[in-house]
């Protein structure tokens, strides 16, 4: 599981770094919040740590910059016992939850924890690979804010490579799990069918985020690779 932590207290980073680690997770530090609000960009992490007082970009302006663009990362914010009005805004804006300054880092990791298992529950129809979701109810592939409609064969086409990144698949197999008869040699609906898909992931581009791509395996078939 990987977490960002963006702290600029170097105290509080390191114990909850150090607390976090012990429990066998991967933490990104970062103390300011421009280089915060970046990695959050460039990187998937499953939960935020979130400090509202930071230098450059604040915690809020980060949340509402991130909820802009349509990252659904669970953010959990940091702020000082007296901070209400902190905590009810940033609660408004997308976060989902809060810890008052100072905590135990048992109590962090519950929380992070508890967010996770929430988040779960509520996206078993999701495939993920890396920066890419596919939606299995919508036929939806999505970049963060960016989606576009998958036809019924390019959504089972695409869901076939995504459950097994990095595995080749044949034109055979592909052809027998998605249109369900055997292989033709002299059929292209498999390339074409391809082609489409890649063009759709094209257009989600715009995020500059799209880090997969379907990756063509001459004379067998093809994969889906993470870049």
């Amino acid at each position: 599981m990987k977490v960002l932590l963006i702290e600029d207290e170097q105290s509080i980073a390191d114990f909850v770094t150090e607390g976090l680690e012990k429990r066998n997770l991967i933490v990104s530090h970062c103390r300011s919040g421009n280089e915060g609000y970046d990695l959050a960009l460039e990187c998937v992490h499953d939960v935020i740590v979130l400090d509202i007082m930071l230098p450059g970009r604040d915690g809020l302006e980060i949340l509402q910059l991130l909820r802009h663009k349509g990252i659904e990362t669970p953010i959990i914010l940091l702020t000082a016992r007296n901070e209400l009005g902190d905590r009810v805004q940033g609660l408004s804006m997308g976060a989902d939850d809060y810890l008052a300054k100072p905590f135990y880092v048992e109590e962090l990791v519950a929380r992070i924890q508890a967010l996770l298992r929430r988040r779960e529950g509520t996206q078993q129809h999701l495939i993920r690979v890396d920066s890419i979701s596919l939606d299995c109810m919508s036929r939806r592939i999505y970049c963060h804010e960016n989606f576009v409609e998958l036809t019924a064969r390019e959504f089972s086409l695409l869901e076939y490579l995504m459950r097994s990144p990095n595995q080749v698949f044949t034109r055979g197999q592909i052809l027998e799990h998605v249109w369900g008869y055997d292989f033709d040699p002299s059929t292209n609906v498999v390339d074409v069918c391809i082609k489409r898909i890649r063009h759709k992931l094209l257009d989600l581009s715009d995020s500059r985020h799209v880090n997969v791509t379907i990756e063509s395996i001459r004379g067998t078939g093809y994969r889906l690779l993470p870049n």
